[in-house]
């Protein structure tokens, strides 16, 4: 267990009396309590989701109040994998009328792709004075489409009251999708007395999604196949703080790769996730928990029973207005022994427990289906230690409950289980690396929903020896750099983009484990051919083409046919590639009739005689954001004399920063590290590279970026 204090001293203005003066926690890892002058007003013990703590009764007005936050990382026990610590994601002070619109209140639902239904949740109003609520919705231009308003009901003895306006009609719709995610968005006012007292503004998308046993899943009425990652919430060298460029920068990668689709595993993400999954286009399935448990895997210091109904209400009022967001899932692998199945004695592996959660979701969103990840895939928690798991092939009793059957592995089963439950609806909610393609290619891609990579970007914990850190059988590493194996996802995901790809086999970083009864692991390979002068190399070429052609400094090795099975597919291997003194190796990727259709080409690298920074795309911007939540990322390499990048190049990277930017992290994508990421302006560069990420200041204005090694330097000003 991890514990720490937060202690912040403001003066209340004057100007704040009759107010209600508010703190809004986007979340506390993994429980918190907060305290005002010494008066503890909220608590948490789940801080995945969000808090909401009132400070008005307790403040001095004209005065210096303290704020102190205590967080704790819970139980040694509480958690399986890396949480991270305290206060990770937004801290925000809110100042409110006495009527005003209630915590996460306004609800945007579209009828049809044609008109959106807006409903309002007022608080504080008792009926007391008369309440206007008055709605306008707005394109993504700002031009207003559309306008409604109600009143409050005239007698009612509800604190806060949901109202529902009259619908507003709006004329051509463009509808939000993967390709296009246009989004709307509605303000809404609170006018009592004549005078307004509240207003919040929504973004939301019109858009309409279907799930059946005969299609999977249809957004805006054409099919549309899942093709996804299921990972952990921290961003590599950040840790698990929220930060929105580290977001957006990795879903738009993910995008590049042709992903569509991000499973939140196994707790709710940041609020600004789903926001920027909203305008980047990523389908979310939002996941509450992993056991619905008491004891295991739960870290509160109140039992998860007790506690649930709060936390689905807070992860569904918040996310429910995302059109990312198309799948609730309220907990993962949970038919593997009773006592994770939530209330005790109802022997039935969570299928009561999971119809009382449906039914609290559906309680604030009804729009959306639930699920629950299932692990092990059979019923009666058979498992592969027991003897027919093999072949009894019967899906667990609770997947055939949910509304649609999340299944994790074992994806060559489930035609089978489809024949003992014709009317299940599948999704791989997770889907092993090692595998490459065969997870994906098992399902029925006209009847299922889709799959979820499980870590298919390298993550923190879950490691299994130091000083490795963490998860790291991935198609990205920590940085989000692709492996040469991504390419052979997007060959899969891209089929209609010509493509091939190199790598050469690293059998000294190849391992395997054992995981959920299934081998997973990484064939660990090179992406550059820099060797030992007269050794052989194994290489792989990743394609969607009919053949590929390899030449090694122009000779031909030969042709292979792309026509590989299992896990070969669309994966070919070319054993006892000759090196040489080096040079090039190049694959050339042909259609039936031998025209070339892609190419890739790895050259020998020399000596490194200078370094290269550059800003990632998605940060081109002068200047630098003047917010200390803004991030930059520059890419340092090593390179000859013709460019080339130098893998062999090793030597300890300084960098100095000077502007209105601050030195926030280097990382040299090692994942079997003892080194700092933070804190430090020197680290050792890996295969001729270095991440550098800096943290804006309150400050507009240039940076200068200075990186020098024992023989090189370079200066970049942003």
């Amino acid at each position: 267990m991890c514990e720490g204090w937060y202690r912040k001293t403001f003066v209340a203005d004057k100007a704040w009396e009759g107010l209600h003066v508010k703190l809004d926690f986007g979340g506390i890892i993994y429980l918190g309590d907060v305290y005002i002058n010494g008066t503890k007003i909220a608590s948490i013990d789940y801080g995945y989701v969000g808090l909401e703590a009132e400070l008005t009764k307790h403040l001095n007005y004209g005065e210096t109040n303290t704020v102190a936050v205590y967080a704790s990382t819970g139980p040694k026990k509480g958690s399986r994998w890396y949480t991270g610590g305290g206060l990770f994601r937004d801290v925000h002070l809110v100042l409110q009328n006495p009527t005003h619109i209630a915590r996460h209140g306004v609800y945007v639902t579209t009828i049809d792709n044609k008109s959106v239904s807006i409903q309002t949740e007022v608080t504080g109003w008792q009926g007391k004075k008369d309440v206007l609520i008055r709605a306008r919705v707005m394109d993504a231009e700002g031009n207003v489409v559309g306008t409604t308003q109600g009143t409050m009901p005239r007698y009612t003895k509800q604190q806060s009251t949901e109202v529902k306006l009259p619908p507003v009609e709006v004329k051509q719709a463009k509808l939000w999708s993967v390709d296009t995610p246009y989004l709307y968005s509605t303000d809404v006012v609170v006018e009592a007395d004549g005078m307004v007292v509240d207003s919040v503004r929504e973004q939301f998308g019109i858009r309409t999604i279907e799930f059946s046993p005969e299609y999977g899943f249809k957004l805006n009425g054409e099919k549309l196949f899942l093709k996804g990652i299921s990972n952990h919430h921290d961003m590599g060298s950040l840790s698990a703080a929220s930060f929105d460029e580290s977001i957006e920068r990795m879903m738009r990668r993910l995008k590049e790769f042709g992903f569509n689709h991000i499973r939140c595993s196994h707790n709710p993400y940041s609020k600004s996730f789903t926001r920027i999954a909203d305008r980047v286009g990523i389908l979310i399935v939002d996941e509450l928990i992993d056991k619905w448990s008491d004891n295991d895997y739960w870290g509160g210091r109140q039992p998860f029973t007790t506690l649930w109904s709060q936390m689905v209400t807070e992860w569904v009022k918040r996310d429910r207005n995302s059109p990312s967001v198309i799948m609730w899932s309220l907990g993962n692998e949970l038919q593997i022994r009773e006592g994770w199945a939530g209330y005790q004695g109802l022997n039935d592996w969570g299928v009561t427990m999971y119809r009382i959660m449906d039914q609290v979701v559906k309680r604030w969103d009804n729009t959306r289906p639930t699920t629950v990840g299932q692990y092990p895939a059979r019923a009666g928690a058979i498992a592969k230690k027991d003897r027919d798991f093999n072949n009894y092939l019967v899906p667990p009793e609770l997947a055939q409950a949910t509304e649609v059957a999340s299944f994790n592995y074992q994806s060559d089963k489930y035609a089978t289980y489809l024949e003992h439950c014709p009317g299940m609806i599948i999704y791989q909610s997770e889907a092993e690396t090692s595998s490459w393609l065969s997870p994906y290619y098992n399902m029925d891609h006209d009847r299922m929903v889709g799959i979820a990579y499980w870590g298919a970007i390298e993550y923190w914990g879950e490691s299994n020896r130091w000083p490795k850190k963490g998860w790291n059988y991935s198609f990205f590493d920590h940085t989000c750099r692709p492996y040469p194996q991504a390419w052979l996802i997007k060959s899969a995901f891209c089929e209609d983009e010509p493509i091939v790809r190199l790598g050469v086999l690293n059998t000294e970083g190849t391992e395997t484990v054992n995981w959920n009864d299934v081998n997973v692991g990484q064939t660990a390979m090179h992406d550059h051919w820099t060797f030992p002068e007269g050794s052989i190399q194994q290489v792989y070429t990743f394609t969607n083409a009919h053949s590929v052609e390899l030449f090694v400094n122009g000779k031909s090795q030969g042709i292979q046919l792309n026509n590989g099975t299992g896990n070969m597919r669309n994966a070919i291997l070319w054993k006892n590639v000759p090196y040489g003194k080096g040079g090039s190796l190049t694959a050339i990727a042909r259609d039936k009739e031998g025209r070339e259709t892609a190419r890739h080409e790895m050259q020998t690298a020399g000596k490194a005689v200078r370094l290269v920074i550059e800003v990632e795309e998605l940060d081109k911007r002068d200047p630098i954001k003047s917010s200390t939540e803004s991030l930059t990322y520059l890419n340092v390499t090593a390179v000859d004399k013709k460019g080339r990048i130098v893998p062999t190049y090793d030597e300890p990277l300084t960098v100095t920063v000077d502007g209105a930017a601050t030195l926030y992290a280097l990382d040299n994508h090692a994942h079997y590290t003892d080194e700092l990421f933070h804190g430090i302006n020197t680290k050792r560069m890996r295969d001729g590279r270095m991440q550098i990420i800096l943290r804006g200041t309150r400050e507009s204005g240039k940076v200068t970026v200075k990186a020098e090694t024992p023989t090189m330097k370079q200066t970049v000003r942003l």
